[in-house]
């Protein structure tokens, strides 16, 4: 999430863009530099975060603004399309550019001529890429290919149209699901993606509408949960530092059956082992969409995480409208639960397994990263849909599981612990590995 905060040559005048849930950040570097929040600027309702605007303007008493189509639970400035608004001695240009969402808007800033400097798309538009036309759908009024080719007309009447050197600042980088491919980086020049961005190559509308709508994965499911909260408002909640020590396996015992609650093991290393009623995402993977993606956002929730790492992944669970976190496992994985053995091969090994037509071969792997081949003797269920699919795996045989790089993969063994599925072996790394060791394609 690449938020913006603005006070170049405003005159002790700031505003912010797409701000993350925690206010504090802003509020001290607003403090530092003497300046005043005076608006926060709202490219859209976001799904894949929950805003800090509302807690923003509660500290601060800045002006919430989106562009036109909001509508929103509580006060805020609905700007017209191509409209002025003046921070200090800068300008900010609001460029209706809707798409993504109805409402999406993009915010152009002037130079003290008045002529383009940059640009903060939103989700509009991403290096690269374009934001996905699927999330605003509403049953019986709009489709996505109807959001497609509004999103083609605000493209070519707002952006392309904008001089080469602006430089574009979007809301999201590589690892978003608001975007089918989004690319690495922070910014660009409006030039650079007329070049490399396929979505703003010359094509026809209906061809545009027709690559842009094909492929989509379905989102995260705490999707629209987090829409909902960022357009009815919320409660200003900072748990992130009252998070309860939980000292031993009694304790957990207690909590798990109290509250039907999960332990979410964030390590990257599980080699030695996951304790029972887990699920692995490790917080260096896109860990707010797996998050979202495997777990409702309803559950109780116990953190396992490295030492020192407790409050990074509480605070990354705040930011997406996880709340029910009741603390952490003080001792790590040695609290007194039972381990179960995390099974692993390395890629040599496990294509002696894979390459056998007895055994059972389980890609875990998203079509389009399938479509560029996989084990031949593998089954292909997509990790998101695991939980959906068991009917389909073998209860009395060893699953062998593989991914793109492994991370996946220890996923997929933890879910299907907890589905009773015990007799798994993963490799430990991914499919371009096991392709250089003889994978059978």
């Amino acid at each position: 999430m690449n938020v913006q905060y603005n006070d170049q040559q405003s005159a002790g005048e700031a505003i912010i863009i797409d701000p993350l849930r925690e206010p504090e950040p802003y509020l001290e570097i607003a403090q530092k530099r003497n300046t005043k929040i005076k608006y926060i600027f709202e490219s859209h309702f976001h799904a894949d975060f929950v805003s800090g605007h509302l807690s923003l303007q509660q500290k601060t008493g800045a002006q919430i603004v989106y562009g036109p189509n909001a509508e929103a639970k509580y006060s805020f400035k609905e700007a017209k399309d191509n409209e002025i608004i003046s921070f200090g001695k800068c300008k900010i240009k609001i460029l209706h550019t809707p798409g993504h969402t109805l409402e999406s808007s993009c915010f152009l800033l002037l130079d003290s001529q008045d002529k383009p400097h940059s640009v903060y798309t939103g989700d509009t538009l991403f290096l690269g890429e374009v934001g996905r036309p699927d999330l605003a759908v509403q049953s019986g009024k709009i489709t996505e290919y109807d959001l497609a080719g509004l999103l083609y007309d605000s493209l070519h009447q707002k952006i392309l149209t904008l001089p080469d050197n602006v430089i574009i600042f979007p809301s999201h980088g590589a690892g978003s699901s608001c975007g089918k491919n989004i690319l690495k980086g922070h910014s660009c020049s409006v030039g650079m993606q007329k070049k490399n961005n396929y979505a703003l190559q010359e094509m026809k509308k209906e061809d545009f509408i027709k690559v842009v709508t094909s492929e989509l994965h379905p989102p995260p499911q705490y999707f629209y949960y987090n829409a909902a909260l960022n357009k009815q408002g919320y409660q200003d909640q900072n748990k992130k530092n009252e998070l309860k020590v939980i000292k031993n396996a009694k304790e957990i015992e207690k909590i798990i059956k109290e509250n039907q609650a999960l332990i979410l093991d964030c390590r990257d290393d599980i080699s030695l082992g996951f304790l029972e009623n887990s699920i692995n995402i490790g917080l260096s993977t896109p860990f707010a969409v797996w998050v979202g993606t495997l777990i409702q956002h309803d559950i109780s929730l116990i953190l396992l995480t490295d030492k020192g790492k407790e409050q990074e992944a509480a605070q990354r669970l705040y930011r997406i409208g996880y709340e029910k976190i009741i603390g952490f496992i003080e001792s790590g994985i040695n609290c007194g639960l039972p381990i179960i053995p995390l099974k692993h091969l390395d890629t040599k090994q496990f294509v002696q397994k894979a390459n056998n037509q007895s055994n059972f071969i389980l890609d875990v792997r998203n079509k389009s990263e399938t479509d560029a081949g996989m084990s031949k003797n593998a089954k292909n269920i997509p990790l998101p849909l695991l939980g959906k699919q068991l009917m389909e795996l073998p209860k009395d045989q060893e699953i062998f599981v593989y991914c793109q790089s492994g991370a996946r993969s220890k996923m997929a063994a933890t879910i299907l612990s907890l589905k009773g599925y015990h007799n798994v072996t993963i490799c430990n790394q991914g499919f371009p590995d096991l392709k250089k060791d003889g994978l059978n394609i």
